[in-house]
């Protein structure tokens, strides 16, 4: 199968079920934003940290359902199924694996007194880029769910508010075991 099927040439693309659209179109816009975080997540790994590691592996498997999930104009909004059977859908477990992460790696940290400047060590600084990309993507997925209200799953708009939550608990934990400090804002 060649990698090219020239079908974009005209500035179109095809959703889930083949219906044809612009490459501006916010459905395209969500998915795509998403596809970027993901990209860019396949940079951080590996961070030196296994568990860190795993997570991250375990995001981007995600992220591809949420890609299907929003590339599907017409999806079953009442299916949880991810076993094959039916359309890929983010559910409330995925956001709730995030939120146990979280809750965890909260535990061995500091708790935040103030707004921290996203930096430290590669893989730190990297997850904070993420985090930033992650909150574009939530902001394509609110405008596509304004457009479409009744076409988007509110599980994987939250599942993207969630995961920049847990990235920037990623980069704290992350440049924390590097033994990279945190630094304030200076107003």
């Amino acid at each position: 199968m060649p990698i090219y099927t020239g079908r974009g040439d005209d500035g179109g693309t095809d959703l889930r079920d083949m219906t044809r659209v612009s490459k501006t179109d916010p459905r395209i816009e969500a998915y795509g934003t998403v596809d970027e975080l993901n990209a860019l997540l396949g940079t951080i790994r590996p961070t030196g940290h296994a568990d860190v590691d795993e997570q991250l592996r375990t995001v981007q498997n995600h992220l591809h359902v949420v890609q299907a999930d929003f590339a599907n104009p017409d999806p079953d909004l009442d299916s949880d199924d991810n076993d094959g059977d039916g359309d890929p859908v983010i559910t409330q477990d995925h956001v709730t694996t995030i939120e146990t992460w979280i809750d965890d790696h909260d535990d061995d940290l500091e708790p935040l007194r103030s707004f921290i400047l996203p930096s430290g060590g590669e893989s730190g600084a990297r997850l904070h880029h993420a985090r930033a990309v992650c909150r574009r993507a939530e902001r394509r997925a609110v405008a596509l769910a304004d457009a479409e209200p009744d076409a988007v799953n509110e599980s994987a708009v939250q599942y993207l508010n969630r995961l920049s939550d847990g990235l920037f608990t990623l980069a704290r934990v992350v440049n924390q075991r590097d033994g990279e400090g945190e630094e304030t804002p200076t107003y």
